[in-house]
């Protein structure tokens, strides 16, 4: 059974809609200790909920592990993880922050926890609540 994950990104850097199009791509740059460790614990067919950061707050996508962990060829120092991600398919409609934090069965949310970083797990029972909310299925 796959393990969730959420990753973020800033859609003027890399929008989900870019992943569509290149249907596969790196997950670099992630330079926290403990998204690095989010990075490392995630396996070829883990689910990943896309959400676009500062501009849009919502998740708007799924994406799947498709390459595990291993040695990010951007870093320069120090000991640094990507994945490889492909693109599931884009939520029916996007799940907006506020929409979010307004849900009780996501009150836990690691998103709304631990907002700074860029990488956190989602339990089995928030991704089925984001994918409602989403209008998708899979």
């Amino acid at each position: 059974m796959p393990r969730h994950f959420l990753v973020k990104s800033e859609p003027f850097k890399y929008a989900f809609s870019a992943l569509l199009k290149d249907r596969k791509t790196t997950w670099d740059g992630v330079r926290n200790f403990e998204a690095r460790n989010n990075l490392r614990a995630m396996a070829v067919g883990d689910l990943l909920l896309f959400y676009h950061s500062n501009e849009g707050k919502a998740v708007v996508g799924v994406a799947k592990v498709v390459r595990a962990a291993y040695a990010d060829p951007t870093a320069t120092e120090g000991d640094w993880s990507v994945v490889d991600i492909a693109p599931v398919k884009a939520l029916a409609a996007p799940v907006p922050l506020e929409t979010l934090r307004g849900d009780a069965k996501l009150s836990e949310m690691q998103l709304l926890r631990r907002s700074r970083l860029s990488v956190v797990p989602v339990t089995p029972a928030e991704f089925k609540r984001v994918l409602e909310l989403g209008k998708t299925k899979l």
